[in-house]
């Protein structure tokens, strides 16, 4: 009987999952499933323009209601250059060690399942830019290129330490004291040394992602570690919705251009 029960409670937990993972939405046709329990996505183009593995876009943060019908236009164009896009929900982790590490099993499941290429091209909006420096820094020769929609960059900035802390499993003391070794500010030199491309675009009058605190600092940093970088600021935006931020060219063919050949 006890067993029974065991099993039927299993049972329960598996379908909660499988449940939760089928109800996502996503703006385009793609496959839902689940990654060490936590839902995932995966959007393939129609056909693949090679026989080589699949280049695909990392997009962050995959939440409740993310990516959403924004992301629609670039999604389109980058799945007819015969780009994925894949996501992962690690929900508020603020690009904590825990976060990461299910970062790296959705990037091993893809590269070794799914045969997706062994370089990612990273694509953060708002706080999806924390979690994914915060994974790349590690994982610097897996990054084919980084792009940023006002991306957040600096914990300090967004969410702020004390907020942050609980994700990290530390006081807000000890979050401070250790910052410089989570924080994507501080760690910049393994991909400036493995010559990682970057893009940002963001606005000057974001109240939310200060540019100054975050993109600008990027910027700045990887400039004088010899990284390739390019900051586009728009005039007169902030931290919202506007469609430039989601239908940009500059960044659809920043990523196209780096997803295919290798560097």
């Amino acid at each position: 009987m006890k067993t029974l029960f065991t099993l039927l409670i299993l049972y329960s937990f598996t379908a909660i999952i499988t449940l939760g993972a089928a109800e996502k939405r996503l703006p385009l046709k793609g496959e839902v499933f689940t990654i060490e329990e936590h839902t995932a996505f995966l959007i393939l183009p129609d056909k693949p323009t090679t026989d080589q593995p699949t280049p695909w876009v990392w997009y962050a943060p995959t939440l409740r209601g993310l990516p959403g019908k924004e992301e629609t236009w670039m999604f389109e164009r980058f799945l007819k250059a015969g780009i994925a896009i894949a996501g992962v929900d690690v929900g508020e982790s603020y690009g904590s060690p825990k976060g990461r590490e299910i970062f790296s099993a959705l990037y091993k499941h893809l590269v070794s399942k799914r045969a997706m290429a062994k370089q990612a091209c990273l694509l953060g909006r708002s706080r999806g830019g924390l979690m994914l420096y915060c994974w790349a820094a590690e994982n610097a020769e897996k990054v084919r290129c980084i792009t940023g929609i006002y991306p957040v960059c600096n914990i300090a900035s967004y969410p702020g330490i004390n907020r942050a802390c609980g994700a990290y499993g530390l006081t807000a003391k000890a979050l401070a004291d250790e910052l410089d070794m989570h924080n994507p500010i501080d760690r910049l030199a393994t991909l400036a040394k493995a010559k990682v491309p970057i893009f940002h675009i963001h606005g000057d009058m974001d109240k939310v992602v200060p540019l100054d605190k975050n993109s600008a600092i990027i910027k700045q940093r990887y400039d004088q570690l010899g990284g390739p970088m390019i900051l586009e600021i728009v005039k007169r935006q902030g931290h919202n919705m506007w469609n430039g931020w989601f239908q940009s060219q500059n960044l659809v063919n920043f990523v196209i251009k780096h997803a295919t050949p290798p560097r």
